[in-house]
């Protein structure tokens, strides 16, 4: 069944849509699910409270890409079930906080990332954080590798959280320019 017919199915209000979505996206949400939690059952939950505001969001929202559409569901769905856990358990994480800021550098996909540009990709960013000053590097590696919240990063470096903030705002702006340039995004 191709997509627009799945999106006439959730617009017409027939149930059978949620099954369609489910079995052409059921594996890309889990596994996208997976990424962010990497917990089988809460993966599975993110993608079962994707197909329900799916269900709340098509009639108004018509996508015009299902896959990316599901996908970016079940990514909030999932970031916001590890930012509200982190918060509960230990005081509040930084992982989900980390992907939104890197969404706007990376390109968007339709799922999981084709392994040769998951490749490719990996390679661009070791090449771009070495072309950096060492402090940025530096910065960039302790907030986007090892997820260090901006008062950490500032502490370490001995500067503001606000020019830790701005440092890092201007990098992944770098960094667009440089996937950009790469022909990645």
């Amino acid at each position: 069944m191709t997509d627009r017919q799945i999106i006439d199915l959730f617009c017409a209000r027939d149930e059978t849509a949620i099954t369609e979505a489910e079995k052409k996206y059921g594996d890309h949400c889990r596994a996208a699910a997976m990424r962010v939690l990497g917990n089988v059952c809460d993966a599975e939950e993110c993608v079962n409270d994707t197909w329900l505001a799916a269900w709340n969001t098509i009639p108004a929202e018509k996508p015009e890409r299902l896959g990316a559409f599901l996908s970016r569901l079940t990514r909030n769905i999932a970031s916001k079930r590890l930012r509200d856990s982190k918060a509960e358990k230990r005081g509040g994480g930084e992982v989900p906080l980390v992907f939104e800021e890197l969404e706007e550098c990376l390109p968007s996909s339709d799922g999981a990332l084709d392994p040769l540009l998951a490749k490719e990709l990996t390679a661009a960013v070791n090449r771009f954080y070495k072309q950096l000053s060492s402090r940025d590097c530096d910065m960039f590696i302790a907030r986007y590798f090892s997820a260090r919240s901006f008062p950490e990063i500032a502490a370490a470096f001995h500067v503001t959280e606000a020019n830790v903030r701005v440092i890092l705002s201007r990098t992944r702006k770098k960094l667009t320019l440089y996937l950009k340039k790469e022909g990645l995004i």
